[in-house]
Formats: C-alpha cells, sequence, structure tokens
C-alpha cells in the first residue's frame, strides 16, 4: 500500500512538471510590463492606445484640517491628502497568468503622470510630500497620492464676520492638457468625503467644516477647453471668541455710558468718566483693524457695530461738554451778579451813615430853632433809611433770584432730551444688530 502511494505521487509530479507553470514572481510581472529597466517610451507619452480617446484622471482630496484663515491675505491654510487614479492602457496583465497578483508598485519615475495642479495654490514649494512610488493595478488603473500644507486663495466674504460662513474652491485640472486629452473626475461624492473629513480631521481651530461640494466644470482657454474638478469647502466660523472680546465689552461700555447720564454734573466726574469709556472702545477699534482687511468693499457689520457705538459716546461726550459749559456759565454770572450785589448793598449800608452826619452837621446851627428833641429826631431818621435801604435790597434780591439759574434750567432741558433720544437710538440700532446676527447664525 505504501509502495502504490508513492507510485501516484510520482506519476502526479511527473505529470505538473510536464505542464507550463505560471510565473509568480514580482520580476516576471515587470519583465511582462517591460518595467524591468528604463522604458522612457511610458514616461513621455500619454499610456494610450489611439489618441483620440481621453485618459481619465479621478482625483479624490481628503480634507484632514483646517489650520489657518487669514483675513489680510485673504488665504485659506488647511492639510489635505490627495489621491489620483488614473487608467494605463500599456500596463494591464492577466492575473490568472501571475498566480492572482492584483497590483505591483513601481517607481513613480517609471510611468506617465498627469500634470495635474490646483489653480488656487500659492504653497511653498516645500510644504508637499509626493509619494515616490505608484500603484499598478492588473487592470490598467494605477494610483498615487501626495500629502500637502496647502495654502490657497479665497475671496472671503467678511460682511457678517464674525458670524460668517466662507465657501472656497479647490480647483484641479491639467493646464498641458486639454479636455480631448485628459479628463477630469472624482471616484467619491462630496457627501462621502464630508463624512470622511468629519471623522479624520485632527484640529480645525475657530473653524467648523460645515460641507464639500464636488463640480465638475470646463475651462476655456483659448480653443481647447480644460477638463477641470472643483472641491467647493464651505467651514463656519465659531464666533465665541469674538463675542467674548468684542461685543460683549462694547455693550458693556455702551451701558455704562448710559449709566453715565444718572451722575450729577457738580461733582465734575461726568465728563472724565465719560473719556474714558470712548478711550476704551478706541482700543477694541484698534484690535478689530488687525483683525480685518482695508481692502473690502463692504465694512462688516462688527466694523459697523464699533464705528456706531463710537459715535454714540462720541456725542454723549460732545453733550456731556455743552450741559458742563452752560452749568459753569450759569455758575460765573451768578458770582459776578453775587460780588455786584454785595458791592452795592456795601455803598449803601455806608450811605445812612453820611447822610446822618450831613443831617447832623446841618441840624447844629438851628438847634435852638427846632421844637423837637434833637436825638429824638436823629433816630427816627436814621431808622426811616434803614428801612427804606433794606426794602431796596429785598427788591435787588428778589430781582437776581429771577434771573439766576436760567444757564442751567438750558442744561437741565438739554440733557433731558438727549438722554431720550440717545436712549431710543440705541435700543434701535441694537435691536436692528442683533435681530440681524441671530438670524444669520440660524439661518
Amino acid at each position: 500500500m505504501a509502495a502504490l502511494r508513492v507510485l501516484l505521487l510520482l506519476l502526479t509530479a511527473g505529470g505538473a512538471s510536464g505542464g507550463p507553470q505560471p510565473d509568480c514572481s514580482y520580476l516576471g510581472l515587470l519583465k511582462h510590463l517591460e518595467l524591468d529597466s528604463a522604458n522612457h517610451l511610458l514616461t513621455v507619452t500619454r499610456p494610450v492606445w489611439n489618441w483620440t480617446r481621453p485618459t481619465y484622471v479621478w482625483v479624490d482630496m481628503l480634507l484632514y484640517s483646517i489650520l489657518q484663515v487669514d483675513e489680510k491675505v485673504q488665504t485659506v491654510t488647511s492639510h489635505v491628502w490627495r489621491y489620483m487614479t488614473w487608467t494605463g492602457e500599456f500596463l494591464t496583465w492577466n492575473s490568472t497568468e501571475f498566480c492572482g497578483i492584483p497590483y505591483v508598485i513601481v517607481p513613480a519615475s517609471s510611468v506617465w503622470i498627469p500634470d495635474v495642479s490646483i489653480v488656487e495654490d500659492v504653497s511653498d514649494t516645500g510644504s508637499t510630500y509626493r509619494s515616490p512610488v505608484v500603484k499598478l493595478f492588473y487592470n490598467g488603473f494605477i494610483s498615487t497620492y501626495s500629502s500637502q500644507r496647502l495654502t490657497t486663495t479665497c475671496h472671503l466674504q467678511l460682511r457678517l464676520f464674525p458670524f460668517d460662513t466662507q465657501r472656497c474652491n479647490i480647483t484641479f485640472l491639467s493646464m498641458s492638457s486639454g479636455e480631448d486629452a485628459v479628463h477630469m473626475g472624482a471616484f467619491n461624492n462630496g457627501s462621502s468625503l464630508t463624512k470622511f473629513a468629519e471623522q479624520v480631521m485632527v484640529t480645525q481651530g475657530e473653524w467648523q467644516l460645515r460641507k464639500m461640494e464636488i463640480v465638475f466644470d470646463r475651462l476655456r482657454n483659448g480653443e481647447t477647453p480644460l477638463s477641470e474638478v472643483v472641491y467647493m469647502v464651505t467651514m463656519v466660523r465659531k464666533p465665541m471668541l469674538y463675542v467674548i472680546n468684542l461685543i460683549v465689552p462694547l455693550f458693556a461700555l455702551l451701558l455704562l455710558d448710559v449709566a453715565s447720564f444718572f451722575i450729577h454734573e457738580a461733582r465734575g466726574e461726568k465728563l472724565s468718566f465719560k473719556v474714558t469709556v470712548l478711550l476704551s472702545i478706541s482700543v477694541l477699534l484698534l484690535i478689530l483693524q488687525d483683525m480685518l482687511p482695508s481692502t473690502e468693499d463692504q465694512l462688516p457689520m462688527i466694523a459697523n457695530y464699533c464705528v456706531a457705538i463710537f459715535g454714540f459716546v462720541g456725542f454723549s461726550v460732545l453733550e456731556a461738554i455743552l450741559v458742563s459749559h452752560l452749568i459753569d456759565l450759569d455758575g460765573y454770572c451768578g458770582r459776578k451778579a453775587q460780588r455786584s450785589a454785595q458791592k452795592q448793598e456795601q455803598q449803601e449800608a455806608g450811605g445812612p451813615k453820611a447822610a446822618a452826619g450831613e443831617e447832623k452837621a446841618q441840624v447844629k446851627p438851628d438847634q435852638s430853632l427846632l421844637p423837637l428833641n434833637p436825638s429824638s429826631s436823629r433816630d427816627l431818621l436814621q431808622q426811616i433809611l434803614e428801612a427804606v435801604t433794606s426794602l431796596r435790597n429785598q427788591a435787588d434780591r428778589r430781582i437776581r433770584e429771577q434771573g439766576d439759574g436760567s444757564y442751567r434750567r438750558v442744561a437741565e432741558i438739554i440733557d433731558a432730551v438727549f438722554f431720550s433720544l440717545y436712549f431710543i437710538g440705541i435700543v434701535v440700532f441694537l435691536s436692528y444688530m442683533y435681530s440681524v446676527w441671530i438670524y444669520y447664525v440660524f439661518q
């Protein structure tokens, strides 16, 4: 029985050795593809049997992180991976003839690679890593990948800053080949790439990815149109930092300015307090200036918000200066009237005494002719003069009291009217601004 088994084994081995053996090595596959030596024809020509057929190139971009958005220079910096696949009609094989080998990895310098570039790219040359190898599949598909710290230009719409939503395009195309030679496309759709980016995204900073859309378009370049694939990246800013650092402090300073109307003018602290509030708003305006570009066609709403609050407080300071001037003018007029009244009282106080002396001088020579008592007549005359002087002083004082305080009353009327208009203006302005912001935030 053992001898029979040995005989059958020998017969089976002999029959197997007599048939053709499949090549299971990568070296044999490379020889079959003529990639075992330098073949420059495969690197300089488009791999098609018929030149009228275009080469289909699929580009998938994976967004791993949003690193920076520079509003001043209108650029967006992100970290992306790019997977590119195309067809090579010269590089196909029957996998059953090579023990089922599905793909082989070869140097990128040994095959033709489409010159696909990004139109909006302004990155440094050293920010891109390109894979030194490509993967060849048995059906002729060739794929490679590259990673890049990508900086692209983007027209940022800052009208609703910091509650803005930005949409930036990343366009892939071949500048040297027209649509009849290279046709651009993408394997995955925008929703699947968005879900993948949300899962693998490491950092977003102050931005949150909302969605990615893919648009296939044609770019006219003279007579030959260029095929392009456009990735439209939509991202939303996280506004909490700006709300805490700008919007809330400006609102608090505006409330302080409103509260300053209840400070009494006589203390002299109202004007200095308002000027301090105005300077604080100026500091916040300087901070905002470093964030926003100077080439924006329309001012962002937060800039209008800051300028309007600055204007409100500025008019409030001017009103405080006017009211303070009127009160000071009223005090000056009152002091001047008081000094003149005191001077007049002094003169009138000296008048009765002089009049009494003259009367005494005139009465002395004729004392023998008067029937009245001399001492009683002088006292009576003195009392009459004092009574007349007192009545005159009271009349002058009543006239001064009716004239004093006119400037103060004008200042109080101006202050009350201005406060009413000021408060109504602030309520209307803040209601408009906050309603617009809330509408666009929850849109």
